[in-house]
């Protein structure tokens, strides 16, 4: 007998009169989706490219550092993942930043589908150096985010340091899940956003793990965790 274990992927693109995106995601690694835009497909030289035996990622939205936090997250969440952004960069930051994490969010709220036989609640501490930080992630349906990562600088490379959390908490909205993420010390603030988004990572992989023996059974008192 073959494995039933339920296939998460989804491929979306989102064109909007800011931003062109191009997105897939596979929350169990391993290949992307068949429906992949064939633009992610044409392999790319991006610094925040990675291909192994499990994972395949590939960021580029133009904004360095924030295709390094895309990578570090899809990394460490155990993902294989392929984004492109294009967008308006001439006027700053904050289009591409929040819509790569709106789709991002989309994506993976699409992928995870029902969550029968998820775990559903997960927790992590990253440390990055001198650099430590917690997140701590509910599959709630119940969109919401705490986040506190006590940044100092106003950019990070091309990334301007408020729009940090403003990525985090668009993931969260789009994404309908609940999230706290604190960065607890540190004094370098690429220190404290890196260890962010890796806490994240593994508080998800934690989350969205298929808990054996749960199979269909909805995580929650109510017996359902639809909106």
């Amino acid at each position: 007998m073959g494995s039933t274990a339920k296939v998460r992927v989804a491929a979306l693109a989102r064109d909007t009169n800011e931003t062109k995106i191009q997105l897939a995601l596979n929350l169990d690694g391993g290949e992307l989706p068949a429906d992949t835009h064939p633009k992610l497909l044409e392999a790319t030289a991006a610094h925040a490219s990675q291909s192994t035996s499990s994972q395949t990622i590939s960021v580029n939205t133009g904004i360095g550092f924030l295709d390094h936090m895309l990578h570090a997250l899809a990394k460490h969440a155990g993902w294989s993942m392929a984004l492109n952004c294009e967008g308006d960069l001439h006027i700053d930051d904050h289009h591409t930043a929040e819509d790569c994490c709106i789709a991002l969010g989309y994506a993976f709220n699409k992928a995870l589908g029902s969550l029968a036989g998820v775990a559903r609640f997960g927790y992590a501490y990253a440390p990055l150096d001198e650099a430590l930080s917690r997140a701590v992630v509910d599959l709630s349906n119940r969109p919401y985010s705490v986040i506190d990562l006590g940044l100092k600088r106003e950019w990070l490379g091309k990334l301007s340091c408020e729009m940090v959390p403003h990525c985090l908490q668009s993931f969260a909205q789009a994404a309908r899940v609940t999230m706290h993420v604190d960065c607890i010390r540190g004094d370098n603030d690429h220190h404290r956003a890196e260890s962010a988004f890796k806490a994240l990572a593994v508080a998800i992989k934690m989350a969205t793990a298929q808990v054996k023996g749960k199979e269909g059974e909805v995580p929650s008192t109510k017996g359902t965790l639809s909106a």
